[in-house]
């Protein structure tokens, strides 16, 4: 367990993008993967865009850190997408993973995966530069913020989607409920939310750091989604399989997917 809080100021200062996607997202021993979180989001993002018909103008990709996977669905769907994350360094690893520069994380068994899944036929490279022309930008945002884009302002968008990050912003329970406000005021009546967050974590290491993580219940979830003013669409819960190396890592036990439509 982490000692501390890690503050904002500690992950802009040491949280490493690639040491995070190669300890968390390799496709041979990446915790997200061995896991299954990263097959489960995929899927249930899929389904979001497609069963559950979420699209519109405009998607606001909060935390994104230094992954892209979680737009390839999205870009089919929304004619811009905006990143948006507290710390420089993931926005630049961001912006890099989009042009595919050279020494970047390789996405391409999971951008084949996502064309696979859409069934249209598209190859890695036409979706690569259809998610290049989607995003049109990634802005500084601090989720615990009452406008947490400022001085930015930005028009409400359609859709908010935040994997895998606010249980790392957050200290506390109730400081999770304000963040859940804070970005709803992003997001227009009727638009939808998707979050995915670990369960029952306490923190993870990285680099030989450990970091600190808001434990949360699927419980705890789904009230705090339904009273910031929410109705929940899909929910799901994953367990993870107990691997006594991987939860030294990131002791998770399961993990969660949620779409809501704000009312």
């Amino acid at each position: 367990m982490a000692d501390t809080f890690t503050d904002k100021d500690t992950y802009q200062d040491t949280f490493n993008p690639h040491g995070y996607l190669c300890t968390y997202y390799d496709l041979k021993d990446g915790i997200l993967v061995v896991d299954g979180f990263l097959s489960f989001a995929l899927k249930k993002l899929h389904e979001a865009f497609t069963k559950h018909g979420v699209k519109g103008n405009v998607l606001l990709d909060i935390g994104h850190g230094p992954t892209i996977y979680q737009d390839l669905s999205a870009c089919e769907v929304f004619k811009e997408i905006i990143g948006a994350d507290y710390t420089d360094r993931n926005r630049e690893y961001y912006e890099k993973s989009l042009r595919n520069e050279p020494g970047t994380f390789d996405w391409t068994d999971v951008i084949k995966t996502v064309c696979e899944m859409e069934g249209k036929g598209k190859t890695v490279e036409e979706k690569r530069e259809k998610l290049r022309n989607t995003v049109s930008k990634t802005i500084k945002c601090d989720v615990t913020k009452s406008k947490p884009t400022e001085p930015l302002v930005l028009p409400q968008v359609d859709c908010i989607m935040t994997l895998g990050c606010l249980e790392c912003a957050c200290k506390d329970l109730d400081t999770y409920r304000n963040v859940l406000k804070n970005i709803s005021t992003l997001l227009k009546q009727g638009g939808h939310l998707i979050i995915t967050e670990i369960l029952n974590c306490t923190s993870y290491q990285l680099g030989g750091k450990r970091f600190s993580c808001l434990s949360l219940s699927e419980k705890f979830m789904k009230d705090a989604i339904i009273k910031t003013g929410y109705t929940i669409v899909d929910l799901e819960v994953i367990p993870r399989e107990y691997n006594k190396e991987q939860y030294d890592l990131c002791n998770h036990d399961s993990s969660l997917f949620v779409l809501a439509r704000k009312n």
